[in-house]
Protein backbone atom coordinates (compact mmCIF):
# COMPACT_ATOMS: atom_id res chain seq x y z
CA UNK A 1 0.00 0.00 0.00
CA UNK A 2 1.16 3.49 -0.84
CA UNK A 3 1.02 6.07 1.05
CA UNK A 4 1.25 10.06 0.73
CA UNK A 5 1.49 12.79 2.99
CA UNK A 6 2.09 16.45 1.97
CA UNK A 7 3.58 19.08 4.73
CA UNK A 8 4.25 22.66 4.07
CA UNK A 9 1.49 24.82 2.71
CA UNK A 10 0.29 27.97 4.21
CA UNK A 11 -0.37 31.51 3.68
CA UNK A 12 1.76 34.00 1.89
CA UNK A 13 2.20 36.98 0.75
CA UNK A 14 2.91 37.95 -3.03
CA UNK A 15 6.11 37.48 -4.18
CA UNK A 16 7.02 35.12 -1.21
CA UNK A 17 7.97 31.63 -1.13
CA UNK A 18 6.68 28.12 0.39
CA UNK A 19 8.15 24.59 -0.03
CA UNK A 20 6.43 21.81 -0.07
CA UNK A 21 6.87 18.55 1.01
CA UNK A 22 5.34 14.94 0.45
CA UNK A 23 6.07 12.15 2.23
CA UNK A 24 5.72 8.58 0.16
CA UNK A 25 5.28 5.36 2.03
CA UNK A 26 5.62 2.38 0.04
CA UNK A 27 5.88 -1.29 0.22
CA UNK A 28 7.89 -3.52 -2.04
CA UNK A 29 7.43 -1.90 -5.23
CA UNK A 30 8.40 1.46 -6.13
CA UNK A 31 6.23 3.87 -8.02
CA UNK A 32 8.21 5.42 -10.84
CA UNK A 33 7.09 9.01 -11.30
CA UNK A 34 5.61 11.50 -8.79
CA UNK A 35 3.94 14.63 -9.49
CA UNK A 36 2.17 17.54 -7.60
CA UNK A 37 -1.21 18.83 -8.46
CA UNK A 38 -3.08 21.83 -7.16
CA UNK A 39 -6.93 22.40 -7.34
CA UNK A 40 -8.65 26.14 -6.54
CA UNK A 41 -12.37 26.07 -5.50
CA UNK A 42 -14.61 25.40 -8.16
CA UNK A 43 -12.05 24.37 -10.97
CA UNK A 44 -10.34 20.81 -12.00
CA UNK A 45 -7.54 19.73 -10.79
CA UNK A 46 -4.50 20.76 -12.67
CA UNK A 47 -0.78 19.45 -12.95
CA UNK A 48 1.56 21.41 -12.11
CA UNK A 49 5.22 19.42 -12.28
CA UNK A 50 6.23 15.61 -12.40
CA UNK A 51 9.19 13.97 -11.87
CA UNK A 52 10.36 10.29 -12.52
CA UNK A 53 12.90 8.40 -10.78
CA UNK A 54 15.73 8.80 -13.16
CA UNK A 55 15.19 12.63 -12.28
CA UNK A 56 13.52 14.07 -15.21
CA UNK A 57 10.69 16.43 -14.73
CA UNK A 58 8.32 18.65 -16.36
CA UNK A 59 6.23 21.65 -15.95
CA UNK A 60 3.14 23.13 -16.44
CA UNK A 61 3.95 26.47 -18.65
CA UNK A 62 2.45 28.99 -15.64
CA UNK A 63 5.01 27.90 -13.24
CA UNK A 64 7.79 27.25 -15.37
CA UNK A 65 10.77 29.46 -13.78
CA UNK A 66 9.27 29.99 -10.64
CA UNK A 67 8.91 26.23 -8.95
CA UNK A 68 11.07 23.78 -8.67
CA UNK A 69 10.28 19.63 -8.28
CA UNK A 70 13.07 17.80 -6.68
CA UNK A 71 13.32 14.21 -4.89
CA UNK A 72 15.07 12.47 -2.48
CA UNK A 73 14.84 9.20 -2.60
CA UNK A 74 17.13 8.46 0.23
CA UNK A 75 13.81 9.99 2.29
CA UNK A 76 11.58 8.82 0.14
CA UNK A 77 10.63 12.52 -0.31
CA UNK A 78 9.16 14.52 -2.67
CA UNK A 79 9.27 18.40 -2.84
CA UNK A 80 8.35 21.66 -4.54
CA UNK A 81 9.89 24.55 -4.12
CA UNK A 82 7.41 27.84 -5.05
CA UNK A 83 9.17 31.13 -5.75
CA UNK A 84 7.52 34.91 -6.68
CA UNK A 85 4.09 33.26 -5.92
CA UNK A 86 0.98 35.24 -6.88
CA UNK A 87 -2.72 34.69 -6.23
CA UNK A 88 -3.31 32.37 -9.33
CA UNK A 89 -1.09 30.10 -7.15
CA UNK A 90 -3.70 29.47 -4.27
CA UNK A 91 -4.93 26.18 -4.35
CA UNK A 92 -4.85 22.85 -2.42
CA UNK A 93 -2.10 20.95 -3.51
CA UNK A 94 -1.86 16.96 -3.75
CA UNK A 95 0.93 14.77 -4.56
CA UNK A 96 0.65 11.76 -6.38
CA UNK A 97 2.36 8.73 -7.75
CA UNK A 98 1.76 6.47 -10.49
CA UNK A 99 3.59 3.07 -11.76
CA UNK A 100 3.95 5.03 -14.99
CA UNK A 101 6.74 6.46 -16.71
CA UNK A 102 5.86 10.43 -17.07
CA UNK A 103 8.73 11.16 -19.23
CA UNK A 104 8.98 14.94 -19.28
CA UNK A 105 5.00 15.42 -19.17
CA UNK A 106 2.22 15.58 -16.54
CA UNK A 107 -0.14 12.76 -16.95
CA UNK A 108 -4.16 13.22 -16.54
CA UNK A 109 -5.14 13.28 -12.98
CA UNK A 110 -6.50 9.79 -13.52
CA UNK A 111 -3.23 8.28 -14.17
CA UNK A 112 -2.22 8.18 -10.81
CA UNK A 113 -2.71 5.36 -9.00
CA UNK A 114 -2.42 6.86 -5.66
CA UNK A 115 -2.69 10.82 -3.92
CA UNK A 116 -1.84 12.77 -0.54
CA UNK A 117 -4.72 14.57 1.12
CA UNK A 118 -3.69 17.63 0.20
CA UNK A 119 -2.00 21.14 1.68
CA UNK A 120 -3.56 24.80 1.11
CA UNK A 121 -1.38 27.32 -0.20
CA UNK A 122 -3.04 30.39 0.04
CA UNK A 123 -1.14 33.84 -1.80
CA UNK A 124 -2.47 37.36 -1.11
CA UNK A 125 -1.89 41.18 -2.19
Amino acid sequence: QVQLVESGGGSVQAGGSLRLSCVVSEGTYRTYCTAWFRQAPGKERLGVASIDRDGRSGYTDSVKGRFTISQDNAKNTLYLQMNSLNSDDTAMYYCAATWRHCNGAIPHPRNFDYWGQGTQVTVSG
